[in-house]
């Protein structure tokens, strides 16, 4: 196929340096964008009379006939074509005759690939949002079934504090919330059409950019034509959407994948989301939850490569700028892999109450509460505090919880201590009394949950 810049050129292309230069086999998947923007700008170039009108129809016609041809499987993508502009160009002028050939007045390749990759990365945005929200929804529910269950709180991976099991939960539906405000402000961001800024100065022909921007649903035209076809920083500013997005998938499958081990058991993930050993037969493997928490490196891994393609390019258009394809193409495909499989995985997730309380009875993690009973006794926090690392080191030596110690065993520490001192320091109290605001107590996961689906209503 005839390269569309060769006019000057008098030798071949290298073989090699062509299938280098090549971006065919990857922004192939960008055919529909490619020709919906085609069709955009020939309408707009019917509409001000600068191809005629018989061209338009013939153009646009055309290009309606690729886009179903290929959308059924009736026309192969050439994988020998320089890239997917000059596989569409050239097939409609084999279509169309001399009319193709009009497609390009007043455009570059250097604005046509701008828009495509916003076109695209438009779509992929609301996918990825829309797959968020379901595994934000499928952890809600987990956590409201849960908002009864207690389990220990880590920190530093020790026992900490009781909470219930809705309210950790409830922890990874607030950072899904968030990301998926990433994407909606990375979508409004990209969302201006770069078509008609050309190879980098606009053009002299007497083109409607609004047209083309309305037609293709863009929120306005590139407001400087430079910038237009230069800048990636919507692609860079998706790929950073996305690595933070899989950093929280990330730490949740860490959770997951310890909570299902043998060791803690507090959950069991279903067999449709876990393989076994090859030659271990008791192994139950949470292989998609590991998956996904390798896979996040990747996606770190392509944002650093566009930030440093980018880096160094001087305005306006430049080569190196192909490579931002490959890199935000991977990242989308990876993240909506992992939502696609992470959602479904929660849901089917089946809770161990039991072993969840049987650890949280264990770590002397009533230690705080027992703390704040003395402090409403008027010991001052600091002594109590001391009081209490004395307790449960006393506890330690015994083999005894605090709710075991007998009650001499307080009085001796203080007078005050009264019998009310084991219904403060119960599991349950200690989760139910935690009223403050986000706090552990089950009214307060269902009212963060009833924020998340009122939440869920605006996406």
């Amino acid at each position: 196929m005839a390269k569309l810049w060769e006019g000057s050129f008098h030798q071949q292309l290298d073989s090699v340096a062509d299938d280098f230069n090549s971006s065919i086999r990857f922004d192939c998947r960008m055919a529909e964008q490619d020709i919906k923007g085609s069709m955009a700008h020939a309408a707009m170039l019917g509409a001000r009379n600068i191809i005629s009108k018989e061209d338009t129809e013939s153009i646009l016609t055309g290009l309606e006939g690729i886009l179903a041809d290929l959308q059924s499987g009736a026309l192969a993508m050439d994988m020998t074509a320089e890239d997917i502009h000059s596989f569409v160009e050239g097939e409609l002028t084999a279509r169309i005759g001399a009319a193709g050939k009009r497609l390009h007045t007043a455009r570059s390749r250097n604005d046509q690939v701008a828009v495509d990759v916003r076109l695209y990365l438009r779509e992929k945005a609301e996918e990825i949002i829309s797959l968020t929200a379901k595994l934000l929804e499928a952890v809600k529910d987990q956590a409201l079934a849960n908002a009864e269950t207690i389990m220990p709180g880590y920190t530093h991976l020790q026992r900490g504090q009781p909470i219930v099991f809705g309210h950790q939960l409830m922890a990874y539906a607030m950072m899904l919330t968030r990301d998926i405000g990433r994407f909606q402000d990375a979508a409004r961001r990209m969302n201006q059409s770069p078509l008609g800024s050309c190879a980098l100065a606009g053009t002299t022909y007497p083109i409607d950019r609004h047209m083309t921007a309305e037609a293709l649903g863009f929120d306005s035209p590139t407001r400087n034509s430079i910038d237009g076809v230069s800048d990636r920083d919507f692609a860079i500013e998706l790929c950073s959407a996305a690595a933070v997005l899989m950093m929280h998938l990330s730490r949740f499958a860490e959770e997951i994948i310890l909570w299902s081990s043998w060791e803690f058991r507090f959950v069991e993930l279903s067999d449709a989301y876990t393989t076994g050993s090859s030659i271990m037969p008791q192994k139950k493997n949470s292989d998609m939850a590991e998956l996904c928490r390798g896979k996040t490196g990747r996606v770190y891994g392509n944002l650093m490569a566009l930030l440093t393609v980018m880096k160094g390019t001087p305005l306006a258009y430049n080569k190196d700028m192909q490579e931002d394809k490959e890199a935000v193409f991977d990242s989308v495909d990876t993240v909506i892999m992992c939502l696609k499989v992470f959602a479904p995985m929660v849901q089917t997730m089946k809770v161990k109450p039991e072993n969840m309380l049987k650890a949280a009875a264990g770590g002397f993690i009533d230690a705080t509460d027992l703390a704040d009973y003395m402090t409403k006794k008027g010991i001052p926090f600091r002594d109590a505090y001391r009081m209490t690392g004395d307790l449960v080191a006393l506890c330690i030596r015994k083999g005894c919880t605090l709710g075991e110690l007998p009650l001499e065993e307080y009085q001796a520490v203080s007078p005050v201590l009264e019998k009310d001192l084991y219904e403060e320091i119960s599991l349950n109290t200690c989760v139910r009394r935690r009223i403050s605001f986000g706090g552990t107590a089950p009214d307060s996961v269902r009212e963060q949950a009833a924020w998340v689906e009122e939440f869920l209503k605006h996406v």
